[in-house]
């Protein structure tokens, strides 16, 4: 085995004007957005690069038995890990004055936090980092001492692909018993963010907390919401409401006590943001902002929001405190409403339904969705696809694990509300006449589910769809059209039949049947 090395020397803490002088002097791509955000460029990699995600495989120890093997944990042997380590720390080592050192918190729950250090060369990622985590106080720094989990991100040298168990120039791998993560051949800044819910979500369960892929937000009467789904669903637009505090827009953990936020800041989607569109959002994009790959005016350096001619998938990374109606700490009770947004390409979900807890289960162990462009990288257009929990990726115990301590929460809590709430198409698929269902009606929806309009609504009047028996409201809501409530109204409207509707949603169905009992 590689000896273990010293990371004292690489200590040098960042600061976020420090992180802009050296972006700007050193980083090609680094400049300074008209709105005094940090504009920056992450190289060839735009997205996460899910196949070069490993995870240490121990012969004696517990994660071993632990860890659901497969292609969202690809095992890497002990002697390979330490050969990336090596390298990563060989490459800082040759970075004198630019190697950062951010020390942080995840968990905003003092009794669950890990405290998470990531030693990196990019001023950007230290930038990101420091708004990604919960960061400590000046004392809190002081008394940091050994963390929980060190990332070492050499992300601007490529991986060495023969070494066993290295496929490729990229590699992302984490070793929960050395406690320590390495990143190589990709500067996307997104890796780090879920290297930790990787961790999180290896961790937290094993204490009997439930680790999450949502949001959360809450009103003013202390009510809590969670938002379930994938990138490009919804997640962090829906959960920033200006009538509603947030409390995180991706990553949660739900204890005995409440639910609390795993980080410390927000990672959005900026493709098409308009102040129109995301107020919250786009007002967030200031001094201590980071925008990614996204594409300025050369005179002006105002950022189009609009040009996709570096990729789908730019970003825009900033303190959860940006917000203006954040909650901090990031810290509430049991929630009240839980939503599991989709976006169903195949346009015959309804635009909202309400769940039993037999089929809140069938749809947290289903997770379906389409794969938005961008996300990934090498994806340029939707589509379908199923990812247990609303976060399979990112999972690393077995979907069942999970799926049993929602429903444990579920039956805890009779008074949370589960609803199914689609975000993608309506009255047809994709590319055959479908269209988005809009955000306005996707926020009327969610206003309705929060004032309660909604449950009284279904009390009152409700039908239910066929197949897959989910329950709609048969009355109007305010603000959102009937052929939006009924997908079989939609798809009439746009001159479709009832038979053309049942064959797609047959299709869907089988899709689902398909994944059912999956365990892998």
């Amino acid at each position: 085995m590689t000896a273990r090395r010293s990371v004292a020397s690489l200590l040098n803490r960042a600061i976020a004007a420090r992180c802009y002088t050296d972006a700007l002097q050193h980083e090609p791509g680094s400049v300074l957005a008209s709105s005094g955000a940090l504009a920056v460029m992450s190289g060839a990699r735009t997205g996460r690069s899910p196949s070069d995600k490993r995870i240490v495989c121990r012969d004696s120890a517990p994660s071993k038995a632990e860890i659901a093997w497969g292609s969202a944990n690809i095992p890497l042997k002990p002697q390979s890990f330490d050969l990336a380590r090596e390298r990563a720390l060989s490459f800082l080592d040759t970075q004198a004055k630019r190697k950062y050192v951010v020390d942080g918190f995840a968990g905003a729950d003092p009794r669950h936090r890990l405290k998470i250090r990531v030693i990196c060369s990019r001023a950007y990622h230290a930038l990101f980092m420091q708004n990604m985590l919960i960061r400590p106080t000046e004392q809190q720094l002081r008394d940091f001492g050994e963390p929980n989990f060190t990332i070492y991100n050499a992300g601007e040298r490529g991986a060495d692909p023969s070494v066993e168990g290295v496929n490729s120039n990229t590699l992302i791998a984490i070793d929960f018993e050395q406690k320590e993560a390495v990143i190589l051949g990709t500067e996307y800044a997104g890796e780090m963010k879920k290297g930790v819910f990787t961790i999180m979500h290896y961790l937290m369960p094993l204490k009997g907390i439930l680790s999450l892929h949502s949001s959360a937000n809450e009103g003013r009467k202390g009510d809590v919401s969670l938002f379930f789904g994938l990138s490009g669903t919804g997640k962090t637009t829906l959960s920033a409401d200006p009538n509603r505090l947030l409390i995180g827009d991706d990553e949660h953990c739900w204890s005995d006590d409440g639910i609390f936020n795993i980080e410390g800041g927000c990672y959005a989607k900026a493709i098409d943001l308009s102040t129109e569109k995301e107020p919250e959002i786009f007002n967030a994009i200031k001094f201590g902002t980071i925008l990614e790959n996204v594409v300025l005016d050369p005179d002006t350096h105002v950022v189009d929001f609009t040009d996709r001619s570096i990729t789908e998938n730019t970003r825009v990374c900033y303190p959860i405190n940006f917000i203006v109606n954040a909650k901090i700490p990031s810290i509430g009770s049991h929630p009240k409403n839980i939503i599991f947004l989709t976006c169903d390409a195949y346009g015959v979900l309804p635009a909202v339904s309400n769940l039993s807890i037999n089929q809140a289960m069938y749809h947290f162990r289903a997770g379906y969705t389409s794969k938005i462009a961008g996300t990934e990288q090498g994806v340029t257009k939707a589509s379908s696809t199923f990812s247990a929990c609303f976060g399979a990726p990112f999972l690393v115990h077995k979907p069942q694990l999970y799926a049993n301590m929602l429903a444990k929460k579920l039956q805890q809590h009779p008074q949370v509300r589960v609803w199914l709430l689609n975000t993608g198409w309506t009255g047809g698929p994709i590319g055959s006449g479908g269209e988005r269902i809009p955000l306005k009606y996707s926020r009327a929806i969610i206003d309705a589910i929060h004032s309660g309009e909604l449950d009284a609504a279904m009390q009152a009047h409700s039908k239910v769809l066929p197949l897959f028996d989910l329950r709609i409201p048969a009355t109007d809501l305010f603000g959102v059209p009937a052929e939006v409530l009924d997908p079989v109204d939609a798809w009439r409207k746009k001159g479709k039949s009832k038979e053309q509707y049942m064959s797609a949603l047959e299709e869907l169905k089988g899709l689902f049947d398909e994944v059912s009992g999956n365990d892998e």
